[in-house]
């Protein structure tokens, strides 16, 4: 995963760092002239200072980025070496320098020292030597070397002065030490911030496929019950009527032929519904306007079983998924007493109850254990139709029941809830 872009505030610290050093390098050079007019160590004074600018502004250009991009948090050419820290196991983000880049620090480092010892006044220099260093290094090297700057410096301060000030002892150790002590705590900060916004990222990641593969399911599940709903039973009834057509085509032509009809019938309503599954539209009972009720009263469980419908209570506007799901139910549930039952006759009945609708259809076949579980049901039911139409009322929010006991015919019940009306 590519890291993150550099922070604002991590751009504004490496812009003051620089400033800095650059106007102290500046300060100290016209101090040492105004103070030390014409002395011979001068030339050497200002070559040292221009090699140690030259050093500074061109750190990238001499191999002190080395190969780690500019992105990692510095921006390239700026004259600080870039790195990319690493989490260890106390949390402090460590650095890989590469020996170029120790080459580029220690060059940066002895010319200032050089500047030091024939001028002590460019110990001013040392702070934005301190963050280079700790950009440069892994935290307890870069602490060390923060460490003996500071002793240099402190040596400097104290030749410089005619009498011992304290001051001048304890200052540099204090200001050496807030400056690690700040520049550790934002480095943790930062590499806090880069895990997590790692783990936020991966966490989006996953959160997305999940949902992709949870979507898929779904979808593969509303088409299996689509498919068995509509394609598998139409088949089944068009075998059946075929069949039938080809047991009597010798002694009753005419009752073959009628077979042969609704067989076509049946397949040209496949058709239709088949194209509407590709294009993800309502049942082809339902187009045109036709409502529930309507479109559950034309329905047909096969030759030799009578389908009669009741509608109960004061018909009520009902959700699309709603009347395609009871719709589907009651479809299935015909094709299963028309397949398995040996009933004669079955009622359908719509019950409109004010905050739930419900669906029941019962037949007077012979009726089975009624199953428990949805493994029982398929095993029961040779297929898929009783789990798909447990699922389509659970993703509606109602239960589905059967009540069945061998020879005395089966009742089976969906109940949705319906939302109050505004």
């Amino acid at each position: 995963m590519n890291p993150p872009p550099p922070r604002d505030d991590t751009r504004t610290l490496t812009t003051v760092a620089h400033t800095a050093f650059f106007l102290l390098l500046g300060a100290s050079v016209a101090r040492f002239l105004l103070r030390h007019p014409g002395e011979p160590r001068t030339p050497w004074v200002l070559a040292l200072s221009i090699t140690l600018a030259l050093l500074y502004v061109l750190g990238p250009a001499l191999g002190a980025t080395g190969t780690t991009p500019a992105s990692s948090g510095t921006p390239a050419g700026s004259g600080t070496p870039t790195t990319t820290p690493a989490p260890t196991s106390t949390g402090t983000p460590t650095t890989t320098p590469t020996p170029r880049r120790l080459l580029w620090l220690t060059l940066v480092v002895t010319t200032w020292l050089i500047l030091v010892l024939l001028a002590p006044s460019f110990a001013w220099c040392a702070v934005p030597l301190f963050f280079t260093a700790l950009r440069t290094l892994p935290p307890r090297p870069a602490v060390v070397l923060v460490a003996l700057l500071t002793a240099f410096v402190v040596t400097a301060q104290l030749q410089l002065s005619a009498s011992f000030d304290p001051n001048l002892l304890l200052a540099p150790p204090a200001v050496a030490a807030l400056a690690t002590a700040v520049f550790v705590h934002m480095e943790r900060q930062a590499q806090a911030q880069r895990t997590l916004i790692d783990d936020l990222i991966r966490t989006r990641r996953e959160l997305a496929a999940t949902e992709r593969r949870e979507g898929t399911l779904a979808e593969r599940q509303r088409l299996s019950m689509e498919i068995h709903d509509t394609l598998a039973q139409n088949l089944s009834s068009q075998q059946m009527l075929l069949q039938a057509a080809a047991r009597t085509w010798d002694a009753d032509p005419a009752t073959a032929r009628a077979h042969v009809r609704t067989a076509t019938g049946i397949a040209a309503h496949g058709l239709a519904e088949a194209r509407r599954l590709v294009h993800d539209l309502a049942p082809s009972e339902l187009a045109g306007g036709a409502g529930l009720p309507e479109a559950l009263r034309a329905l047909d469980a096969g030759p030799g079983i009578a389908v009669r419908f009741h509608l109960e209570g004061t018909p009520a506007p009902l959700p699309d998924r709603v009347q395609s799901a009871l719709l589907r139910i009651a479809q299935g549930a015909l094709a299963n007493v028309r397949e398995h039952s040996g009933a004669r006759t079955a009622a359908l009945t719509l019950s409109f109850l004010g905050d739930q609708v419900v669906l029941d259809i019962a037949d007077d076949g012979h009726g089975f254990t009624a199953p428990r579980t949805d493994a029982a049901e398929r095993v029961h039911g040779r297929g898929h139709g009783l789990p798909a139409m447990r699922a389509r009322v659970r993703q509606l929010g109602g239960d589905l029941t059967i009540e069945s006991t061998p020879g005395e015919g089966t009742v089976l019940s969906a109940a949705i809830p319906l939302e109050p009306a505004p």
